[in-house]
């Protein structure tokens, strides 16, 4: 059996453990949903982890790893959900081998560290779900002027969004080859943190090799994607 063959026998999955009122309203409604309407929802191109602001490579091993925050309204557009209004963070996960033999995580732990050292595991999308219904079980308001009585939405049904984006946007590979690199999102709930990204990290351990030694453990600060995001503003 070659090594590619062994590591893909194993079906373990990384562990990490959403009225017709006027004319005028009608328009906008309308206006707010063509971004969503003409918004495929395909992944960011491949690129290489060391392309990424937010990396930490071990020479030794031939392996690079990124990590990026999609902490903006813009960049969230790729999704379905707006996530970042319901207290979870998306963080796209890239894993550069440059080495010669394929790389294991399929028992990697990949968590989200908090500034106070609290590791948080990546959200399985009944846990999205879960988050959003708190919020909009509530309902939402449309203001009306004077003494009319603002209007009030019905919750929006998310768990179908919530299940495609995990479907194809997660990261799914449990095998990164020799010389190249896979990509995908993991999200995480950090609904409790004001500013979850300052003093936080992504920690990974059990990786592992061709031979299943495990590879020395990633922590990447986030602080690096954040110094240099105040640096493109600049």
């Amino acid at each position: 059996m070659t090594e590619l063959a062994f590591f893909r026998s194993n079906p373990q999955m990384i562990q990490s453990s959403t009225v017709r009122v006027s004319g005028a309203l009608s328009l906008l409604v309308v206006w707010l949903a063509l971004p969503a309407l003409a918004n495929d929802h395909s992944p960011p191109p491949v690129q290489p982890a060391t392309s990424f602001a937010a990396v930490e490579v071990h020479d030794d091993e031939k392996v690079a790893i990124a990590v990026e925050p999609y902490d903006t309204k813009e960049k969230e557009g790729i999704f379905r959900v707006d996530y970042l209004s319901h207290g979870v963070m998306p963080v796209r996960l890239i894993v550069t081998n440059n080495g010669d033999r394929p790389i294991s995580l399929s028992d990697a732990r990949i968590l989200f560290m908090t500034a106070a050292g609290d590791k948080i595991q990546a959200a399985e999308p009944e846990d999205v779900e879960r988050l959003m219904s708190q919020k909009e079980r509530q309902g939402s308001k449309i203001p009306m002027p004077g003494p009319i009585p603002a209007i009030k939405l019905k919750p929006k049904a998310s768990d179908k969004d919530v299940e495609e984006d995990f479907n194809t946007l997660e990261y799914q590979a449990l095998v990164v080859e020799p010389h190249s690199t896979r990509a995908g999102f993991l999200f995480y709930d950090v609904s409790q943190l004001d500013h979850p990204l300052e003093g936080a990290k992504m920690h990974l351990v059990k990786l592992r090799d061709a031979d299943g030694k495990e590879l020395f453990y990633f922590e990447i600060p986030f602080d690096k994607y954040l110094r240099s995001k105040s640096s493109n503003m600049n």
